[in-house]
């Protein structure tokens, strides 16, 4: 047996973690196989590379092309036309040069204001109010583009071409206060955009800044049924828990069809095959057989007009390697899943209400890799849209996600952020500066299991935050 999996008897010692009430949720041991968070698939593996292992049950033949997966993620693109002719193609309106560039190590993104030079691991999407006119679109894309600037504001460029803007976020603060009197300073973004290269934007534009989330476990979220996720769902709160999550409805550029949305910030794409191939086209302005085309606006005639690396850009056969690789990157194993405090964690976190959003288990079905097929996995979400708050709100609707919704992100990996990625800002925009700032962000549907947490005294506190970094 794996050590990670050896059950322990555990004696709590912090009474005040713990309710004396047997109605209410007490863990005193790991469930069997609850550190395998990716079930056969979990790597054990915890240093800077955690995030960038292959699925532990990949099979050695099959770790070649998620080698060469991984070489199309992490190389740049250049500029065409080059004697690069399978990397050639890039921009002439870019966020990056690389897929690597935004998931360093593959793991999340930060904010502007923590970067040197562009924003590269935060974008800022665009969009207006749609109307009649905005039919078509709002049917495919699920936005209304601003007219000048499209979808998504690309600060970098080829050089002869104007890049759209500059990028920064600086912050206000309010206190948050703990009811033992403990002291939280909470930071809001504020977004500014300057040297626009192509005129003002639309006076109606709406703005949603994203920092690129971990790549781990991808493929087993799309593994789990979609009768599974929708079975949480409860769009009119039927059973009365103040809880109402709801998918998203996204169209799929396959079967031209409306289909489950389960990634993004607001689930806006239906699978990873398409999550990936719109990342190539706004983040790297690189053409697929998925889209086509530029993703320069009518009104940047010199963007249009430069060369291209042919159509596509980026073929199928490289479309089909990232796929693999992003599908089979593996979820590092928990940590300490049986210390007393890890343990006194868990049980607040349900107690406060945490897992109704955050579901902890679900069982994948079929999958198009058989390694991911049949897994208990643990990745910490529902995969459903929730009404977070004004606070986090950002006003900006995508496809049937509203300006205040945002889909439940996986917590699995959470706690290895900093060994990673280097940093621990939190959120969809990265404003909370670490885990307990992104949990007191909380409001909407979730402000019941905030006002729970900001109950608790110091060592419940810490219970909690020794939870989540097992995670």
């Amino acid at each position: 047996m794996h050590p990670l999996l050896r059950p322990v008897t555990v004696i709590l010692v912090a009474l005040t973690l713990i309710s004396c009430d047997e109605k209410q949720p007490r863990f005193e041991q790991a469930e069997p196989g609850e550190a395998l968070s990716g079930g056969d698939a979990t790597v054990m593996k915890f240093d800077h590379n955690a995030f960038s292992m292959p699925a532990a049950n990949l099979a050695p033949v099959r770790r070649l092309d998620f080698s060469v997966g991984n070489s199309f993620f992490r190389n740049p693109w250049v500029i065409a036309p080059s004697s690069t002719t399978a990397r050639d193609g890039l921009g002439p309106l870019f966020n990056t040069n690389a897929c690597q560039s935004c998931h360093i190590k593959d793991g999340r993104g930060r904010p502007a204001e923590a970067e040197r030079g562009n924003a590269v691991s935060m974008l800022v999407r665009l969009s207006i109010p749609g109307g009649a006119e905005h039919a078509e679109v709002l049917h495919e894309r699920g936005i209304a583009p601003e007219p000048t600037y499209g979808g998504q504001l690309q600060d970098m460029a080829v050089p002869g071409v104007a890049p759209e803007g500059k990028v920064r976020l600086t912050y206000t603060t309010h206190v948050e206060r703990f009811t033992d009197g403990y002291e939280v300073e909470l930071r809001s973004p504020q977004l500014s955009i300057t040297n626009l290269g192509y005129g003002p934007m639309h006076p109606d534009t709406q703005f949603s800044v994203r920092v690129a989330p971990p790549m781990i476990g991808l493929g087993l979220l799309e593994a789990i049924p979609e009768s599974a996720i929708l079975a949480n769902a409860d769009p009119d709160d039927s059973n009365g828990n103040g809880i109402s999550g709801r998918p998203n409805r996204v169209f799929d550029q396959v079967t031209r069809d409306t289909s489950l949305g389960r990634f993004g910030w607001k689930a806006g794409q239906p699978n990873l095959n398409q999550q990936n191939a719109d990342a190539f086209f706004n983040d790297m302005g690189l053409s697929s057989t998925l889209f086509s085309g530029r993703s320069c606006t009518e009104a940047q005639t010199d963007c249009l007009a430069m060369p291209h690396g042919g159509e596509p850009e980026v073929s199928d056969h490289i479309l089909a390697q990232v796929l693999f690789y992003s599908r089979n990157l593996g979820v590092p194993a928990r940590r300490k899943v049986n210390d007393p405090q890890v343990l006194a964690g868990k049980t607040l976190f349900h107690r406060a209400g945490c897992q109704s959003c955050h579901m902890p288990k679900f069982t994948t079905g079929e999958a198009d890799e058989p390694e991911l097929a049949n897994q208990v996995i643990r990745p910490y979400t529902d995969l459903l849209l929730h009404d977070m708050g004004e606070g986090l709100a950002d006003n900006r609707s995508e496809f049937e996600a509203n300006g205040r919704e945002w889909r439940t992100p996986p917590l699995w990996g959470i706690g290895l952020t900093q060994t990673v990625s280097g940093h621990s800002q939190f959120l969809h925009d990265g404003r909370a500066r670490n885990l307990l700032e992104a949990v007191i962000w909380h409001g909407g549907e979730a402000e019941p299991a905030k006002q729970a947490v900001l109950k608790f005294d110091s060592a419940e506190r810490s219970a909690l935050l020794a939870f989540l970094e097992s995670l």
